[in-house]
């Protein structure tokens, strides 16, 4: 990418800056890095830039999300009744030297404004200001880049972190609020609305100056971290729609790698194919990956979290792919399949299949409302724990002391699912007598996903066993009769799949 070239008249001298006009810290190559504190650019009173813009102002709908936001909102402001509320949703992440990492929103902030990814202004920052009946609600976010010639009117052309000709067009302060519903201010303006003597409560470790300007209350900031958690467990109609887009975009993209699995053995890192493959769907569906995607080929599989992708993918070995589109509300999917790479399975790697295929059955059939959120797993663990012992499989280290969960732990490694929803492992802030130890609701959203993942140099089990790792994923709403499955649509039994992969092929 070029760098940028900023007209300076040599008579205005800004703080910090160096002979390339380009204000910010010093760096080793001599540019400056613009951070938010410190990229102030100059005014544009000449040059080519000055003047000569059209009125590109746009009268913007409302977002369909906006209605539910607006009712978090509320929940938000009835908990809290005469404090100061602060959810920043954070900032630009540095990659390598001048390049960032992609922006992504803090969830609970999206889950408060219904933003969407293309649009999603770093910095911003959503406050809650009390007014003896409730809240004021004003989103400080930053404006378009201004073109008028004053303070930092040069930012639109010079500014490679935020300027418009550089990142793109962001709306202006009016077209923010026309499509959130939420009133709009300049982010310059936020130090000022955080001053006075009224209780506050910050989302902390999001935005560095939010933190510095004010004080820490631990327990409140702690109590106002676990309530923004919790007010996302139970989805609204909204959310759930666009779950189910996530998951719909997320089955596409499983179709298409099963289409170009023969390719991907061609080639000596095949896993980076089947990912590319995944990620081109995810991008065009939606906002990107819900998390990064899981391409695990042959004993690769028995890594829970193998994301390196860089072997091959051989015909006659398993293929474990689990990956999840992001749609562009930030709503991501959640789906595992382990597909035989030459469509069809070998009587081993079968009778593996079958046994996670009959501990997810166990475990969806427990999902119901009241039951206990650990239900579903220990169902599920309950079967691949009678299957294990059929086999005459027992794992070392058994005392009298071992629990039942912990028994088969060498094979299955972890839980069998967790909640879904902005995150792929949603609501990890919730206490945990409303999470973990709680009861399951109508509208909550969680995957199950058993597993079996036999170590390639695991000799406590037979030597046809060795690195093969089998999980089958999907994805559930618990609804008033027991629960739904959103990503249905995918075969899972190992003779659909089998169908299912000879009809792409």
């Amino acid at each position: 990418m070029p760098q940028p070239v900023v007209p300076v008249d040599p008579a205005v001298r800004i703080s910090g800056e160096d002979s390339t006009g380009i204000p910010g810290r010093e760096r080793r190559d001599g540019l400056r890095d613009m951070s938010r504190a410190d990229h102030e650019v100059p005014a544009a009173e000449c040059g080519p830039f000055h003047g000569g813009w059209a009125d590109t102002e746009r009268k913007l709908p409302l977002l369909t999300g906006a209605a539910y936001a607006s009712k978090r909102r509320s929940a938000v402001s009835e908990r809290f009744p005469g404090e100061r509320v602060v959810v920043p949703s954070g900032g630009l992440k540095v990659r390598s030297n001048d390049f960032d990492y992609a922006f992504r929103p803090h969830s609970a902030f999206v889950h408060l404004t219904a933003e969407v990814g293309t649009q999603a202004v770093p910095d911003s920052v959503l406050v809650f200001e009390p007014n003896g009946t409730g809240h004021t609600t004003t989103l400080f976010t930053r404006p378009r880049s201004p073109r008028d010639g004053g303070p930092n009117g040069a930012e639109f052309h010079g500014d490679r972190r935020y300027g418009e000709f550089w990142t793109g067009r962001r709306r202006t302060l009016s077209e923010t609020s026309a499509a959130l519903g939420i009133e709009a201010a300049a982010r310059d303006d936020l130090e000022r609305a955080l001053r006075g003597k009224v209780p506050t409560r910050v989302l902390r470790g999001v935005d560095a100056q939010v933190d510095a300007t004010v004080p820490p209350a631990c327990r409140a900031d702690a109590e106002l971290d676990s309530f923004l958690a919790e007010l996302r467990l139970v989805k609204d109609d909204w959310e759930l729609a666009q779950l189910r887009a996530a998951v719909d975009w997320t089955v596409a993209g499983f179709e298409d790698v099963v289409g170009e699995l023969r390719q991907a053995t061609r080639l000596a890192r095949g896993e980076r194919w089947v990912e590319g493959t995944f990620n081109r769907r995810a991008r065009l569906g939606g906002y990107g990956l819900g998390f990064e995607t899981i391409a695990a080929a042959g004993a690769h599989a028995c890594v829970l979290h193998w994301t390196r992708n860089n072997g091959p993918v051989r015909d006659g070995d398993l293929l474990l792919l689990d990956a999840g589109v992001e749609a562009d509300s930030f709503y991501t999917a959640d789906i595992t399949r382990t597909l035989p790479v030459g469509g069809r399975f070998t009587d081993v790697q079968r009778r593996v299949h079958d046994l996670v295929a009959a501990a997810q059955a166990a475990g969806a059939a427990a999902l119901r409302p009241g039951a206990r959120f650990g239900d579903f797993h220990e169902a599920a663990m309950r079967v691949v724990a009678e299957g294990l012992d059929a086999w005459g499989l027992r794992p070392h280290g058994r005392t009298a002391s071992t629990s039942a969960s912990d028994l088969y732990r060498r094979y299955t490694l972890c839980g069998s699912g967790h909640m879904l929803g902005l995150d792929c492992h949603d609501c990890a802030g919730a206490r945990r007598e409303t999470h973990l130890d709680g009861v399951l609701e109508a509208g909550h959203v969680l995957t199950v996903e058993p597993g079996l993942y036999f170590q390639p140099d695991d000799l406590t089990v037979p030597a046809e066993l060795r690195g093969i790792g089998v999980r089958i994923e999907d994805d559930f709403v618990v609804t008033a009769e027991g629960a739904q499955c959103l990503s249905s649509e995918l075969p899972r039994g190992a003779d659909e799949v089998e169908t299912w992969m000879a009809s792409l092929r």
